[in-house]
């Protein structure tokens, strides 16, 4: 979850009272005074570009951001509707705005749960002036102006910025994220994503290059792209394989400019010879890579329709392992598909004690309605999930300890982002192989040579604490 916010320590606070005349059809009108906005973004960082879209078309407008929840004239909640766990936050998220805006205050709900479940949220929150779909990301202004609640969710499932939209960024000023395609043109069993977002769009080239440049010139020193699948970036308009990717990226680096490139997410077919051959040839593009594989047993890939084997996906981990001293390499593992066997889970425990990767995201088998596997048979009990979850989970933290200890003893770029949260004490930062929000960090015992937040410095590794590392700044 990310809540925005900007102090405004200078204007008063407006005092404000919705009107409530009946139009002629009978619905209640609202009259809002006020121009203090608030969002909460749930769910991917391509949410998140989406709500840094729409707050910074509601600023260029003339509204401005509120210190708090309470202090909103507006509320925006763009949720996230990938599975039942991300659906149950957005209800509980939605509830808790309703719960604690004062009663003048106006809620939009928008994102990828709208899209698909607009009709029971209406049903379940009546509360709510106006939902948004998560094609509709222009709409902002409609629905914030609106007099009358409503609703407009179009066909179009997903949005990319293109041309003169205002964006404001909520990251930290070194970092931002730039998205260069919607949707999914892969057919995995166990997801709804083509559902939710529709089919593949790429950005144009020229957009995504014009963007780029933008962030570099804002000062952002850190740049992932992010896509449901880099590597299919382009085939939607006749590029093979990762060709469109490597074509975008030579681009992206004819620059001079010195700067991180992160890449999220690769899936292991589309990792080539060439883009392999790029990430070493280049260091400004992060020896990082988020490379989801769900399973390492045939049969499972197979079923979950995966168009990889394990022999490829080892012959991958090897290659960049080989080609790209220092690679970075993380994933995403799912237990309890349906007809999981014991033995193909042990093959899973097999496979990351064999070939250990740096961070692992486990999940468990989520029954999407909708999606191919909801009506597969022998469904795994929820109790065998959650303990194959748990071993596994057991299992990484400790080879996770082990892997993290090679970085003792070296110094490394770092870039210190702040205070630790849990003491002003400390400092906090990454390094190449850590991607914001998502992996550990590194925790800076003596930062006395810290000059600014924001910036590189070489700090070497004196220790682990299980995914974080510890380390001084020299």
């Amino acid at each position: 979850m990310l809540r925005l916010y900007k102090e405004n320590k200078d204007e008063q606070q407006t005092p404000i009272t919705p009107l409530s005349p009946k139009n002629d059809n009978g619905s209640i009108q609202f009259d809002y005074a006020g121009n203090k906005i608030y969002f909460i973004s749930l769910g991917c960082p391509r949410n998140l570009v989406d709500t840094e879209v729409m707050l910074g078309i509601l600023l260029k407008a003339g509204y401005e951001v509120a210190t708090d929840l309470v202090d909103a004239d507006y509320l925006v909640v763009n949720t996230c509707g990938f599975l039942e766990a991300s659906r149950e936050e957005s209800r509980e998220t939605v509830r808790e705005v309703l719960r604690n805006r004062k009663k003048s205050a106006k809620l939009i709900v928008t994102g990828c749960m709208v899209q698909t479940h607009h009709e029971e949220m209406q049903k379940q929150f009546p509360g709510v002036d106006y939902f948004l779909g998560s094609g509709d990301v222009e709409g902002i202004i409609r629905a914030v102006e609106s007099t009358q609640k409503g609703t407009l969710v179009t066909n179009a499932r997903s949005y990319l910025e293109v041309g003169e939209v205002p964006r404001q960024l909520s990251t930290p000023k070194h970092f931002a994220y730039l998205k260069i395609a919607e949707g999914c043109r892969k057919r995995c069993s166990f997801c709804v994503i083509p559902t939710i977002k529709g089919p593949l769009k790429s950005k144009p080239k020229e957009q995504i290059v014009k963007e780029f440049h933008l962030l570099l010139d804002q000062g952002v020193q850190e740049i992932i792209l992010i896509a449901q699948d880099l590597g299919d970036y382009g085939k939607d308009i006749g590029f093979r394989k990762s060709e469109g990717l490597l074509d975008l990226l030579k681009e992206l680096l004819k620059t001079e400019k010195k700067f991180w490139l992160r890449l999220l997410y690769l899936y292991p077919d589309e990792i080539s010879q060439d883009l392999i051959d790029l990430i070493k040839q280049d260091s400004r593009i992060c020896p990082y890579l988020d490379m989801p594989i769900q399973h390492i047993n045939d049969g499972m890939l197979k079923a979950m329709r995966r168009t990889t084997s394990k022999k490829d996906i080892i012959n991958t981990i090897t290659a960049l392992r080989e080609k790209v001293p220092g690679v970075v390499i993380r994933t995403s593992l799912m237990v309890g598909f349906p007809g999981e066997t014991e033995e193909q889970y042990k093959e899973l425990e097999t496979f990351i004690q064999e070939h250990p990767l740096d961070n692992i995201g486990i999940f468990k088998y989520s029954r999407e309605e909708g999606s191919h596997s909801y009506n597969l048979p022998d469904q795994v009990p929820d109790e065998i999930k959650e303990k194959r979850y748990h071993n596994l989970m057991k299992l990484q933290m400790k080879l996770a300890k082990k892997q993290n200890k090679k970085w003792i003893g070296k110094t490394i770029d770092v870039v210190v982002e702040g205070y630790h949260p849990e003491s002003p004490i400390l400092m906090r930062g990454r390094h190449y192989g850590q991607c914001p929000e998502i992996d550990g960090m590194v925790i800076i015992n003596d930062g006395r040579k810290v000059k600014a937040f924001g910036n590189k410095y070489k700090v070497e590794i004196t220790d682990v604490a299980d995914y974080d590392l510890i380390g001084k700044v020299i």
